[in-house]
């Protein structure tokens, strides 16, 4: 604590949340900016992952989704980390539920018409599904007719997020900047 003698002589700012002049409130919120940074739109978006918010720090942005620093380019010559995933396509009114570490490999190889959702997991996971909706199943497929419980289950996977393919590149770009 400072002594009398030390104290700034201006007023408290009217509703400061701190006993603070205006001016030692501006050096604070200053002082704060450089060390936690400023939520904002991203003057573009991230490349490792899409994402259009960043955090503004005075030495340059970086994303506020993966963290990687917004203008620089993953390394395209590094193998993308393994992200093994639960696929959900529709082919007419059927569903199929699969898994892969590569999924646009595997989906390019799949008739489908349409990419559902994915989920984070892997091989247990898909079979743990397989169960759930087993009822539904076409024999010897993974192959599901399209029903309440599986509508359901697919809806709950995709709120908030319009297309499954950008939460992928979220889940990849983490794994990256986790490696990095």
């Amino acid at each position: 604590m400072l002594d009398d003698e030390a104290r700034c002589p201006a007023a408290t700012a009217e509703g400061a949340p701190l006993p603070l002049c205006r001016e030692h409130l501006l050096v604070a919120s200053d002082w704060v900016t450089r060390e936690s940074g400023v939520v904002d739109l991203a003057p573009r978006a991230c490349l490792a992952c899409g994402c259009r918010v960043g955090v503004r720090y005075p030495s340059g942005w970086a994303c506020a989704e993966c963290e990687w620093r917004l203008g620089d380019v993953p390394d395209g010559e590094l193998a993308l980390p393994r992200v093994e995933v639960v696929y959900y396509v529709r082919y007419r009114d059927q569903v199929k539920i699969g898994t892969s570490a590569n999924p646009r490999l595997r989906l390019a190889s799949i008739p489908h018409e349409e990419v559902l959702a994915f989920e984070r997991g892997g091989r247990a996971l898909e079979q743990r599904r397989h169960r759930q909706f087993g009822a539904h199943r076409f024999p010897r497929t993974e192959w599901f007719a399209l029903h309440d419980a599986l509508t359901e289950h697919v809806a709950e996977l995709r709120a908030g997020i319009d297309d499954p393919w950008v939460e992928y590149a979220r889940w990849i770009s983490r794994r990256l900047a986790i490696l990095a």
